[in-house]
């Protein structure tokens, strides 16, 4: 009993430190999961080395954290606390463990992304509205929190980034962001706040990939 008290006291200071609820301490250990597992991923296709995944990994996880944080002028979050460093460390050994199994599952980069994503979101929105930030700012703050590590990630392994293709991927942060402010203002909780904004996010990427969503591409004259 004790043990769960000193960790729920823990992620309370936590929270307390990084401007965001108990339970979106732990919303942020799992997408910073998700997210490192997804750019270790990338990182195997490319056939990186132990240490060049790892590097992969976490500027996916705390890329888009760190432009967020110095953006609204605070210290990046993971300069504060190594449990990142450490969750990095566990997704590296994760994929080194079960490789054979994430590797062969063609859609294992796009799960974990996909949660990255979503649960980044919502983390990015509530901790610019807790600083004190206006709705649309903490909308943009949301899309950078869950996006920019993905470009991070991309620039690193050599390829076009994702947010630049077709595929509908920052818009669905927006998407999600404008729902959560929408909860936000109906006077709704945080948890219930995150939970329908990072379902929006996350049926918007399964539908958007299912059924070839696809925004409108801007052609040069040479391409007309």
């Amino acid at each position: 009993m004790n043990i769960l008290e000193n960790i729920i006291d823990l992620l309370q200071l936590m929270g307390q430190s990084l401007r965001i609820p108990t339970s979106f301490v732990v919303i942020d250990f799992i997408g910073t999961l998700a997210f490192a597992i997804s750019g270790i991923r990338l990182a195997s296709a490319k056939q990186f080395d132990w240490f060049g995944a790892y590097i992969v990994g976490m500027a996916t996880a705390i890329g888009g954290g760190t432009l967020r944080d110095l953006m609204l002028g605070v210290s990046p979050f993971w300069m504060t606390n190594p449990i990142y460093l450490i969750w990095g460390a566990i997704a590296l050994f994760s994929v080194i463990m079960f490789g054979r199994i994430l590797i062969r599952q063609k859609n294992t980069w796009f799960i974990f992304d996909t949660i990255g994503l979503a649960l980044f979101n919502v983390v990015g929105i509530e901790k610019t509205l807790n600083l004190g930030f206006p709705f649309w700012t903490a909308i943009i703050m949301g899309s950078i929190t869950g996006a920019a590590g993905g470009v991070i990630r991309d620039v690193f392994i050599n390829e076009e980034p994702l947010i630049f293709r077709k595929d509908i991927y920052a818009l669905a942060c927006i998407a999600g962001g404008i729902i959560y402010i929408m909860c936000h203002q109906a006077g709704l909780s945080a948890e219930i706040n995150a939970v329908l904004s990072g379902m929006m996010v996350i049926a918007i990427r399964i539908l958007a990939v299912k059924y070839h969503w696809r925004l409108p591409v801007l052609k040069g004259e040479e391409q007309q």
